[in-house]
């Protein structure tokens, strides 16, 4: 019960049903606070306690001062938590952990339960192995249950031992659109009360549910499950970048031009840690799927979270989408009783402002490593070639450019060029060269849930085979949809084939070729690649293409709108202008041009409105946590405490709690560590997280081959996340990363400085030594460490490798709490330095003094830093709020949980 220290308490009365509600206009200042912090203040309102949440905290968010830096810290309840199956299994893993540990310290397992609910969707386990023929899809599945089906077995037997925890089996869409499409509520109802749908999700796109004005954001596993035990999320009231959007977008422009164009703006201006909301005029012109297209892309600006407003679109989403008449006239009431509806003329009180007029947007792409470097389509091609001098070159000791032994320093107009003859399975030939693009993808949430772009994208199909078009023959070409429903409408619009003839065939519903589970290319091409060094290329409808993620054989990656995605499958390379250069010819041998293909506004907008209707949503959704028969006859244990397999591969009991007491082991200084790893700026979670297939002569793929598994079963890290043997041996071994204390290398490797010649060895196999050895370790990082994804994993895996202290020129929001949560200290050069700056080599061994001042209370602001080499310094300690001291004084956020569990 809240405290209702503001006599906010009051009842809205919607049709037959009346509704608790916490008025937001009896805190003065309330009307004058953008959107997010309305929504903020509604849930301080609500769970006011007087101990953690206080009308003091109530009365800072009405007095916001939108100048000011961030200071004053809030307790923030989700109402509810939403997790995809790769950073899910560990949660649920984590928490049949913690009944075991409740249980050992003499507490009640059943404690440990989802005091919020929360739905896990299946949907990163599906791997586009099979592509290009009517019957990948069905093969897809058969294969994603022979890998998962231990993994799928524990996530059944999580849906019956816990309460409030519901799963949506394989095969049925991807989290964020499902999220959008049906498990969304944009005002919550439960015991009686109505508030607005607030969330975490463990994936960092949960941000797409803002374009519905529902008020969420990505989280470590490790934070969601201490917000599904009742654990409000400790956060400090941020700064509101107003973005005002004008206009409308011009013919030939989709979404995805638009989102790359805000990413590139954002990311430009700066908002990691800050909430961005759209307003404006423009917004009223912008439909749901372009406003959650924008919303996904949330990770890719850097804000936590970018989110509109409640309006009239936002209810005719939500009656297409088959929420009930009920449902959608509380929304409409609730919004416009709280001071919640979009007014196009309104201009809140905003920290910062930018503003985009939409009819300036030109048809882009970005790439060809991350989502902010955008490229204007008509100059992609002359982009193309001088990027490609960074994947086929190499500097030699001369400084002079040099190319691959394997490569003849041809060119082409100086372009490199290696052009080589593949030989097909059916006998004919092709040739490839750097720029081939070896994947177009039709993925992702992004924008499979926006029915414009994946209506032009099937048109663009339909025009190309009307022509004679097709893929070319090295390009793997993938479908994979968001949810059923994009299949329905392709099917009812009569497109299905023509996908199909163009090789666009179903692969599957999940999030494939973005996340990496893109699948081998075919055999032939991989060699070509491998044999030859090519810098090949993906093209994908994405939205991440960072190094290494898409697949190992493919260096350069794209992120292009679904029509974009086709033609450049048409194109079968980046080298092609496709702005002015044929795609291809004719059945007559006249050439095809990407403006003879590309469909109007009109015909894209004719489709959409007679081909998508409610009923099909309410086909998809009538009963999807009930799931297939294969998934109904996964055999599962019962109880209330799991049993583990020995011998299991999947899922194992991690250590995390071996040895704990209720009380506390005091905060220590850190002496005598050695560097694990030196990296540069923009090291991403990707770098650090294991993510990807498993190759055999790696920690993890030895680890497999011992435990008597074949390697055509090693899957990926991703589904085997549930196995910390496994992720341990994956931490910091993607492909692309450069430890720089390791010169010469890439991938996993690092010196073992407990060795007398300190030789380069898998950063797996130094740990083991350092940790034998009793010796912490320290990573040393630069700028924007830990972007990217919002993995647990890259928090886990450092923290088991044995690294208690990060110390980096920045960090992105996610990374450095999951660190915290996980008792690794996050530290930062003092301002305007960095590891070159001070001359530091790795080499040397570092003490931090001043940790110890945690046990009084308080948080340092600064320890002091010294190593054996004289270098000195005072890193600034990156644990922001006090509950976040207090989550590392208890050893992690999973330590302090249980102990209050207990307790309480």
């Amino acid at each position: 019960m809240s405290a209702n220290s503001f006599d906010a308490r009051s009842t809205l009365q919607v049709g037959d049903e009346s509704y608790e509600i916490f008025k937001l206009d009896k805190v003065e200042g309330s009307a004058r606070l953008p959107y997010s912090l309305k929504v903020l203040l509604e849930n301080l309102l609500r769970t006011e306690d007087g101990a953690n949440i206080t009308a003091d905290h109530i009365r800072a968010l009405g007095n916001w001062d939108s100048q000011a830096q961030p200071s004053q810290e809030i307790q923030f309840t989700p109402a509810r938590v939403i997790m995809q199956d790769f950073t899910g299994v560990p949660c649920v893993v984590d928490l049949a952990t913690m009944r075991e540990a409740v249980k050992e310290l003499g507490g009640d397992p059943a404690k440990v339960n989802p005091l919020s609910p929360a739905e896990l969707v299946i949907d990163h386990s599906v791997i586009a192995d099979k592509f290009g023929t009517k019957d990948a899809f069905g093969q897809n599945v058969e294969l994603e249950y022979g890998r998962n089906k231990e993994r799928y077995q524990f996530l059944r037997w999580g849906q019956t031992a816990f309460d409030d925890f519901k799963v949506v089996p394989p095969g049925t869409g991807i989290v964020h659109q499902v999220n959008i499409e049906h498990l969304a509520r944009t005002v919550m109802v439960r015991n009686g009360q109505a508030y607005p749908d607030t969330l975490v999700g463990t994936d960092s796109h949960t941000t797409m549910v803002n374009g519905l004005g529902v008020l969420g954001w990505g989280v470590g596993g490790i934070e969601a499950e201490a917000a599904m035990l009742g654990q409000p999320v400790s956060m400090l009231i941020p700064r509101v970048v107003g973005f005002k959007l004008t206009g409308e977008l011009p013919a030939g422009t989709t979404a995805t031009d638009l989102v790359l164009t805000i990413t590139e703006m954002l990311r430009k201006h700066g908002v990691v840690g800050k909430f961005v909301e759209f307003y404006g005029e423009g917004v009223a012109a912008t439909s749901l799927a372009n406003r959650a297209t924008i919303g996904n892309m949330s990770p890719e600006f850097g804000s936590t979270a970018a989110i509109f407003p409640i309006d009239g679109e936002t209810l005719n989403y939500l009656k297409l989408t088959g929420r009930s008449e009920q449902q959608v006239a509380l929304v409409e009431a609730y919004a416009k009783e709280q001071g919640l509806w979009l007014d196009p003329a309104a201009e809140p009180d905003f920290s910062e402002k930018l503003e985009l007029d939409m009819s300036t947007v030109v048809p882009s792409i970005a790439g060809p490593k991350r989502p902010q470097d955008r490229i204007i389509l008509a100059e992609a091609a002359s982009q193309f070639e001088r990027d490609v001098l960074n994947y086929v070159s190499t500097a030699d000791e001369a400084g002079e450019e040099s190319f691959p032994a394997s490569d003849a320093p041809a060119a082409s107009n100086g372009v490199p060029s290696n052009p080589v003859t593949v030989t097909a399975p059916d006998g004919s030939t092709y040739v490839i060269d750097h720029g081939a693009v070896t994947v177009a993808a039709i993925t992702s949430c992004t924008n499979t849930s926006n029915p414009y772009v994946m209506v032009a994208a099937a048109l663009v199909a339909k025009k190309a085979v009307e022509k004679g078009l097709t893929r070319k023959p090295w390009v793997k070409t993938t479908l994979a949809p968001g949810s059923k429903v994009v299949t329905d409408y392709f099917d009812k619009a009569g497109l299905t084939p023509y996908l199909d003839k163009v090789g666009f065939n179903l692969v599957g519903y999940g999030c494939t070729t973005c996340i990496g589970n893109s699948g081998p290319l075919p055999e032939e091409v991989s060699k070509a690649v491998n044999d030859h060094d090519l810098a090949v290329t993906s093209v994908l409808s994405g939205n991440r293409n960072f190094e290494g993620r898409i697949n190992p054989d493919v260096k350069m990656n794209y992120l292009a709108s679904p029509p974009l995605v086709v033609a450049y499958a048409l194109a079968g390379s980046m080298k092609v202008d496709i702005t002015k250069d044929a795609l291809g010819t004719d059945t007559d041998g006249n050439p095809v041009f990407l403006k003879d293909i590309w469909p109007s506004e009109a015909e894209v907008n004719d489709v959409v409105a007679n081909a998508i209707g409610e009923d099909m949503f309410n086909k998809s959704y009538s009963d999807v946590f009930a799931g297939d028969a294969q998934w109904q006859a996964l055999p599962i244990p019962t109880g209330n405490t799991f049993e583990w397999d020995a011998e299991s591969t999947y899922v194992r009991k991690p250590p995390y709690f071996e040895g704990m007491t209720m009380e506390t082991t005091p905060v220590t200084d850190i002496t005598g560590a050695r560097v694990l790893a030196k990296l540069g700026d923009s090291v991403t979670t990707d770098h650090i997280s294991p993510a990807g297939a498993i190759k055999a002569d790696t920690p993890a793929g030895k680890y497999l081959t011992e435990h008597g598994v074949e390697r055509r079963d090693f899957n990926s890290y991703g589904s085997r996340r549930g196995n910390h043997e496994v992720m341990i041996r994956g931490t910091f071994a993607n492909i692309r990363l450069r430890n720089q204390i390791a010169p010469g290398t890439e991938g996993g490797f690092t010196r073992d400085f407990t060795k007398d010649d300190a030789p380069v060895s898998f950063i797996y196999d130094a740990s083991r030594n350092y940790i034998d050895q009793g010796i912490p370790l320290v990573v040393l990082a630069g700028k924007e460490y830990g972007s990217g994804s919002s993995r647990d994993w890259a928090a886990k895996g450092t923290a088991l490798l044995g690294v208690k202290a990060v110390i980096a020129e920045s960090y992105e929001r996610i990374h450095r709490s999951n660190l915290i949560g996980m008792g690794v200290l996050p530290l930062q050069f003092p301002e305007g330095a960095s590891a070159e700056s001070l001359g530091l080599t790795g080499e040397e061994t570092f003490s931090f003094a001043g940790v110890t001042e945690l046990n009084d209370g308080t948080t340092p602001r600064t320890v002091k830093v010294t190593t054996d080499t004289g270098v000195e310094f005072d890193a600034v300690v990156r644990i922001d709020t006090p509950g976040e001291a207090d989550y590392y004084r208890n050893g992690g956020i999973m330590q302090y949980v249980l102990r209050n569990l207990i307790r309480g």
